[in-house]
């Protein structure tokens, strides 16, 4: 089972949109895949999922949180480490959590983690996360 980080846009990408991210749904269901997530990156996917243009109601919410996510998703306590994001600092806690749970891969739309030149952990796209599992 590979053990993997879902930044926050593939997350509710996934979620909401289905599509190539949708696919992760599937693979953490069948337990094909373990995502990690801290309660940090959990709190971020919440308020992400409340955002006015995704017209979501705190049911909704609650269900996304409690029937999707945790449930698959392995919650780690992550201390916080060196940053390495200076473009956008609140990302680190996505690496922070890749290194505590040793996880194979990050997987991300945000370009400031995609163009991160010396990530401990790989960061990849969702595209190119199917095309290394074929």
């Amino acid at each position: 089972m590979k053990r993997i980080v879902v930044d926050t846009n593939v997350l509710v990408s996934a979620l909401l949109f289905g599509g190539k991210p949708g696919e992760l749904v599937t693979l953490w269901k069948m337990g094909r895949i373990v995502p990690l997530c801290s309660k940090e990156i959990v709190e971020e996917y919440l308020r992400v999922l409340a955002y006015p243009k995704f017209q979501l109601s705190k049911s909704e919410i609650d269900f996304l949180l409690t029937h999707e996510i945790l449930p698959y998703f392995k919650v780690l306590t992550v201390k916080p480490g060196e940053p390495l994001v200076t473009m956008d600092p609140s990302d680190d806690k996505f690496i922070g959590c890749a290194l505590e749970g040793r996880a194979e891969v990050i997987v991300s739309g945000d370009k400031h983690l995609l163009t991160l030149c010396h990530s401990p952990v790989p960061i990849i796209t969702t595209a190119a996360f199917f095309e290394s599992e074929k």
